[in-house]
């Protein structure tokens, strides 16, 4: 496990025990250190337009908010870049619940929301379950948190 997978698990054992926040803000979009790419070279199109996650290919790239996004077409590429505000995950791809936590958390592509037409990524399926037991109360201080990260 590399260094920012130890941190994310740490900081989930931390939620899971109530503990602490984060510490400092990440950058605003989460990109895998091992790949360089946001949220894990996955299609954020795609969770819309198939509803499931698609792998990303290098050929059909765009970089958002200065980070790398892959798509699975240059249809779903150019979707993107018409309005990437639909598209692009909450809180940059970070984990969402961990964020309705106050903290930071990496994502797995098999573990996403859309609710009320976002995107939303989440550290693990088990994760998921817990996020989605009250996806309102966790967006609405998700929100809050986010915010604050990025004022």
């Amino acid at each position: 496990m590399d260094r920012r997978g130890a941190l994310a698990f740490l900081t989930l054992v931390a939620l899971a025990a109530g503990l602490a926040p984060a510490e400092a803000a990440e950058p605003e979009i989460y990109v895998n250190s091992a790949t360089g790419e946001a949220i894990n070279g996955y299609d954020p199109v795609a969770y819309f337009t198939e509803g499931r996650p698609v792998a990303g290919a290098a050929g059909f790239s765009l970089e958002y908010k200065g980070a790398p996004f892959l798509f699975a077409s240059a249809e779903n590429r150019d979707l993107f870049a018409a309005d990437p505000e639909i598209y692009a995950p909450h809180y940059g791809g970070y984990c969402a619940y961990a964020m309705s936590k106050g903290a930071f958390a990496t994502t797995v592509p098999e573990a996403w929301t859309i609710h009320a037409g976002k995107l939303y990524l989440n550290y693990s399926t088990g994760v998921r379950q817990l996020w989605q037991k009250d996806i309102p109360g966790h967006v609405d201080q998700a929100d809050i948190n986010w915010a604050g990260f990025f004022p």
